[in-house]
């Protein structure tokens, strides 16, 4: 008998479980009915917590900032990430290749230096922290994670589809729209989510940056201090729900690009 199979897959079972364990004990704990402030021991089954959630204005008031600064900051990292790793593959201009190695700073360069560095900046130029200073710190670091995921989509591209485009009389703008765009989409649908997640999720450089406003995550670390109420576990398990559904929605649009590009056989008699 073969042990390889059989321990490869406990092994791949235990990576599962440790990764999707927490997750699990999320999702549980938001029906749980703990009879004080601290949500860390099963009590009993409820479904009140869904009802009150909307009922905390400070959780809403924090979820709000978070939910504004992840969709404005990741719709404008997107677009201006997009643009950026199509002109850095495409293209060779002076200095293409320093803003190659310039792209990757915010991707090695630990959070809280970043952080600090952009409340430096703030403080040198007298401006006052909050929603603004947050999303202009949340576009700078997600760019470069955009750049990447596009750079990668575009490594493979066929651009004679694009020359076929153009030999059928279409301008630059429209061959974009109607053959170059489709082809990406899945790519920058998936930097995007990428980009939303980073976002919502970030705690480091939002602390620095984000004076008397506060986010959900910011929320989470100060209430913890005192207990955590079930809401949030309620919160997390309905980002989740709505994660899951970009992640089929990205799936689903990868099978049909699949289907799409499967070559068409002509049978004659």
């Amino acid at each position: 008998m073969n042990r390889r199979p059989v321990a490869l897959f406990v092994f791949t079972a235990m990576v599962v479980v440790f990764l999707f364990l927490p997750i699990a004990v999320m999702v549980i704990f938001s029906f749980n009915d703990p009879r004080g402030r601290q949500n860390i021991t099963w009590q009993g089954f409820t479904l009140e917590n869904y009802v009150t959630i909307w009922r905390r204005t400070d959780i809403l008031n924090a979820m709000r900032n978070s939910l504004l600064i992840a969709i404005t900051s990741t719709v404008v990292a997107t677009a201006v990430g997009t643009l950026m790793g199509l002109a850095l593959v495409r293209y060779q201009f002076r200095g293409s290749g320093l803003s190659n190695v310039l792209i990757f700073i915010p991707l090695t360069a630990p959070e809280i230096i970043l952080g600090a560095a952009l409340l430096s900046l703030w403080l040198t130029l007298g401006q006052e922290r909050g929603l603004p200073t947050i999303f202009i710190s949340h576009v700078m670091f997600n760019i470069s994670f955009v750049v990447v995921t596009i750079r990668a989509r575009l490594v493979g591209f066929n651009r004679s589809l694009e020359e076929a485009g153009m030999d059928l009389y279409a301008n630059g703008w429209t061959t974009f729209w109607k053959v170059t765009f489709p082809l990406i989409f899945p790519g920058i649908l998936a930097a995007a989510l990428l980009a939303f997640a980073l976002s919502i999720d970030d705690y480091v450089i939002t602390a620095f940056n984000a004076g008397h406003t506060v986010t959900f995550p910011l929320w989470v670390v100060g209430v913890s201090k005192l207990g955590i109420p079930p809401e949030v576990n309620v919160l997390g398990t309905l980002i989740l729900l709505i994660a899951c559904a970009f992640i089929a929605l990205q799936i689903w649009l990868g099978r049909r690009e699949g289907r799409t590009d499967q070559p068409v056989t002509l049978v004659g008699r």
